[in-house]
């Protein structure tokens, strides 16, 4: 909570943001090594792929012999797994690079690009099994109910397995939480699926196969849903959804020295890593006086105390540097 050091522009002294270690005087960058927790959620993501897609040859090939499309469709979704699991693993490697001249937050986004992206193939494959599995509700297509029910019953152990392998991971990760959503919807896939597959095996009602594909779809759409509004509001620097602006401006303003608060920010540069920046106006003689490093003590115990704030940046003006301001706003 609250680990970023403020900076102080507009006359005082810089500290390098988020406790960073300063550059050392040769010029060269500081960087920090990959923490392990990123190395282990690597890990536990390659372990669920190795599961998933070795379950997925497998299962298309049952498919393409009982004629289901619920299993096809479920193959889909695997796929998509698969594809979102390596793109998630390629995320996590990425925004583990230290930061550079070109990228100065290093590429911890990549992670948040990731996570769209598993939403956009979820979106996609779900609209794909909705057409097919509307036109075989209105023309239902023969299917094999026992195979159907056996590869649904292993997927549910697979997916049980790589679901539980995911969730020791962190998902406070968007990129890991989007990995996650996808198996975890494709075990309640799986599930229904079974469920199809001993209808059709006990009754041999065939719509039972794309009435299963339709829960399937539903449940993909539902977690696009999701992971889209979530990484878009990343994207589109919109403010944290647990940071309350005016709540953070009544905070600034209670310090003695404050007079006001203008060009106040916040977003979230990935997951668990919010920022701020703000323009701090204080008493004229503030600056002068040497109070300024108490200011920024107090907006640093607040930040801590009350705001889960990763890296926040702070000018410290006097009132009279206001009016030579363009552009300046709430």
């Amino acid at each position: 909570m609250g680990r970023g050091e403020p900076e102080v522009m507009g006359g005082a002294t810089p500290a390098p943001p988020g406790g960073a270690t300063p550059a050392p005087p040769d010029g060269t960058e500081a960087t920090m090594p990959p923490g392990p927790r990123a190395g282990g959620d690597q890990r536990h993501l390659s372990v669920a792929l190795g599961l998933i897609v070795g379950f997925m040859g497998l299962e298309v090939g049952v498919a393409a012999v009982s004629g289901s499309l619920a299993l096809l469709s479920d193959a889909g979704h695997m796929l998509a797994d698969a594809g979102a699991l390596a793109g998630s693993i390629w995320a996590l490697r990425l925004a583990a690079r230290p930061a550079s001249g070109a990228w100065s937050f290093g590429l911890k986004r990549a992670e948040i690009l990731s996570s769209a992206a598993n939403g956009v193939t979820l979106l996609v494959v779900g609209m794909l099994v909705l057409v097919e599995a509307v036109r075989r509700l209105i023309h239902p297509p023969p299917v094999q109910g026992l195979p159907v029910l056996l590869v649904a019953v292993a997927g549910i152990a697979v997916n049980l397995g790589a679901t539980w392998v995911v969730s020791r991971a962190s998902r406070r990760s968007l990129n890991v939480k989007g990995a996650f959503q996808h198996l975890l919807t494709d075990l309640y896939a799986f599930v229904g699926t079974a469920v199809a597959g001993g209808v059709i095996y006990a009754t041999g009602v065939r719509r039972a196969d794309p009435a299963a594909s339709l829960l399937v779809v539903l449940l993909m759409f539902r977690a696009a849903w999701d992971l889209l509004g979530a990484s878009g509001r990343i994207l589109l620097q919109g403010t944290p959804e647990d940071i309350d602006l005016e709540e953070v401006r009544r905070h600034i303003a209670e310090v003695s020295e404050v007079v006001s608060v203008h060009d106040l920010h916040a977003w979230t540069l990935t997951s668990s890593l919010p920022v701020l920046s703000a323009h701090v106006v204080v008493e004229e003689g503030c600056l002068a006086d040497g109070r300024a490093a108490r200011v920024l003590d107090h907006l640093q115990a607040c930040l801590a105390g009350h705001f889960d704030v990763e890296h926040s940046t702070f000018q410290l003006e006097p009132a009279s540097h206001v009016s030579h301001e363009r552009g300046t706003h709430a």
